[in-house]
């Protein structure tokens, strides 16, 4: 990355690759990697699993722990990449007000995929029925937040290679 103090955030719905693709990516750039889903408390993951959509209340706490997570990262120089869904532009504007630099990395992917990759997985907390409710709040990267949109449905190294040229590309 250019910016070595710069956080890049890899989002979208469940499924969409955001944990293999954010590992990759941080591993490739030599930087600190989150897994969002980490900082959910028991009670929100317990919430998921029961079939519950998280709602806003539920959200606020953790989102405060993310935000901190980014300014640890873009204080220390270092930089990071993380994942978190960031389905709504509010949540996004949320993280923007940390101050550092952040760039999204959004792994666009069509309803059917998504409901055929989350029905595969074995052992996560996200049953495939919040699916829905995921892409009813679902904002997708807008032309002018910080950020590209990358089709998420193809082999996890295209994405990768995408990603990487996006977040390493010569106005970066």
């Amino acid at each position: 990355m250019a910016n070595g103090s710069r956080v890049v955030i890899v989002m979208g719905v469940s499924a969409s690759g955001k944990s293999t693709v954010g590992a990759r990516l941080a591993q490739r750039l030599g930087v600190p990697f989150l897994e969002g889903d980490d900082l959910h408390p028991a009670a929100n993951r317990a919430k998921m699993a029961s079939g519950h959509p998280l709602d806003d209340a539920d959200r606020k706490p953790w989102l405060a722990v993310f935000a901190q997570w980014i300014r640890t990262a873009a204080a220390g120089g270092r930089g990071g990449v993380a994942t978190c869904s960031a389905l709504k532009r509010e949540y996004r504007d949320q993280l923007r007000r940390t101050g550092a630099d952040l760039w999204f990395v959004y792994l666009a992917l069509d309803r059917a995929v998504a409901a055929e990759r989350i029905a595969r997985r074995k052992g996560h907390f996200m049953p495939p029925r919040l699916l829905d409710s995921q892409y009813e709040v679902l904002d997708p990267l807008q032309a002018q937040e910080p950020g590209v949109t990358i089709d998420g449905s193809g082999d996890p190294e295209q994405v990768l290679a995408a990603a990487l040229r996006a977040v390493t590309g010569p106005d970066r």
